[in-house]
């Protein structure tokens, strides 16, 4: 099913009622490899298939995991995306404890009981084909929210943006501001600490641990 505004499609997925004869039918999130018809098993009991939902306790170090949730029970918080994941890194049984690796390349740990969905979220390579064409940018933000187009600061009056006016489109002052700036000042490089090219070699946060 297509969710507007998502860029991930969503299945609809029907429960036996744990109390009376009836079906409760959800929304989540579909992952890839899932096929209309298919039985999905939500559970500690459920076995390790794509597109099941069990606690980070029964799924094994390496398995790629999505919809994974931040505290038991709130149904999904990371890696929710179209083509994301997000790996087990190892168990802490002492503490109770899962380390992940999401798709920022941060790692993160969290309860060993939170729940996450096996595979990875369908609707990957959305990014890959350009859009081509402002009708397809005004449409697809159109869904989303007011963030498009994006008018740059310099470019419009001194009225309306703090970088505005001139005779010439250039800012005139730093662009770094500090976080305590008043709401109205606060644009450009918010409490930067530092600011230009990125040089050298990145550590990134695998490579820290």
């Amino acid at each position: 099913m297509h969710d507007p505004g998502r860029g991930a499609p969503v299945a609809k997925v029907q429960f036996l009622n744990a109390y009376r004869y009836k079906r409760d039918t959800e929304l989540m999130v579909a992952t890839e490899g899932m096929y209309t018809g298919q039985f999905i098993y939500c559970g500690k009991k459920a076995t390790l298939t794509i597109g099941n939902v069990l606690p980070l306790r029964g799924v094994p170090e390496g398995t790629i995991v999505c919809n994974v949730e931040a505290k038991v029970g709130d149904r999904g918080a990371f890696a929710r995306g179209s083509g994301c994941f997000a790996v087990v890194i190892s168990h802490d049984e002492d503490k109770g404890t899962t380390r992940l690796r999401l798709p920022s390349g941060g790692k993160k740990t969290v309860k060993s009981d939170v729940r996450a969905q096996i595979g990875v979220v369908a609707g990957g390579g959305r990014t890959d084909k350009p859009l081509l064409k402002a009708g397809r940018a005004y449409h697809k933000y159109a869904v989303k929210r007011n963030c498009w187009p994006k008018i740059r600061g310099v470019a419009k009056n001194p009225v309306e943006h703090p970088f505005g006016g001139g005779n010439h489109q250039h800012i005139g002052r730093p662009s770094t501001v500090s976080k305590a700036a008043p709401s109205g000042r606060k644009v450009g490089l918010i409490g930067a600490r530092r600011t230009g090219r990125l040089r050298g070699v990145k550590k990134l946060g695998q490579d820290r641990d």
